[in-house]
């Protein structure tokens, strides 16, 4: 059933994908605002969204749906589908490449993801995953363990992914993290959408990424996408992963880490 969840949820994505592209290019554009002026929202997420439920319930019409643009639906069948119909749209809006549409099938029961599809439209990439039998960026299997081309990093050598929320408080915390991390890694990224970022774990293009304050449907394909490319997924303190708190990493230097992030000061320790 993975596979097939799996290669419903790419062809969806890239089909939702190609619709937010020509909207992108037809310069059609109404934007709001959600939860501050800096969090915008695009007819394009919403008609994304609205596509991907009504192509795969044509499918799988007992299935349940929760979308990050509202869609809250519940389900008869046991499966469930999260989404984010453009992730990263603040990139989006500014014509940048690095947005994607995010598709995951959910056991509803157990809340594990089954599968999951990453389509980056602008570098014309797919990254999908199916619980239990690995992760691909088209038709080339994932593994995050080193080769003789790339070798194992260390956390001094790591280049570490991050992002920053909406609300300024958390965007505070969040930059007094990173630069926490700066001088102890190779260098940080900020790409700016998490399933993207989830997905280069996967691929190797980073080492790492961590966040706080997601949602739901910002990390379950991409996490499925690098777990089982190999990665290491938790909260903060090694718990299992959750949106409030997510590290993802190289096996090699996931507990360091998580060391780092532990050593670093309390809010109230840094100086105003």
């Amino acid at each position: 059933m993975e596979l097939a969840l799996m290669n419903l949820a790419a062809d969806t994505a890239r089909r939702a994908g190609d619709l937010v592209v020509d909207g992108r290019q037809s310069g059609r554009f109404r934007i709001s605002t959600k939860s501050s002026p800096t969090d915008v929202v695009t007819e394009w997420d919403s008609a994304s969204e609205n596509f991907i439920v009504s192509h795969i319930a044509k499918h799988r019409p007992d299935d349940g749906f929760v979308g990050e643009e509202g869609t809250s639906t519940a389900g008869t069948s046991g499966v469930s589908w999260l989404i984010d119909p453009i992730d990263g749209t603040t990139n989006f809006l500014y014509d940048l490449p690095g947005w994607a549409v995010s598709v995951a099938a959910i056991d509803t029961a157990t809340g594990d993801t089954l599968a999951g599809v990453v389509h980056v439209p602008a570098q014309r990439e797919t990254f999908a995953a199916a619980r239990g039998h690995g992760s691909w960026l088209g038709g080339r299997r994932l593994h995050v363990v080193s080769s003789a081309d790339r070798p194992e990093p260390t956390i001094g050598t790591a280049l570490v992914a991050t992002g920053f929320g909406y609300d300024p408080e958390r965007r505070r915390r969040q930059g007094r993290r990173a630069a926490w991390l700066l001088p102890r890694v190779r260098d940080i990224r900020r790409f700016g959408a998490a399933a993207v970022e989830l997905s280069h774990v996967a691929a190797g293009r980073v080492d790492a990424y961590l966040e706080d304050g997601l949602g739901a449907w910002d990390i379950a394909a991409g996490v499925l996408v690098a777990t089982e490319a190999g990665a290491v997924a938790s909260d903060f303190s090694g718990g299992p992963v959750r949106p409030a708190q997510v590290v993802v990493a190289h096996p090699a230097i996931h507990t360091e880490l998580l060391d780092l992030l532990h050593s670093c000061p309390r809010d109230e320790e840094w100086p105003d």
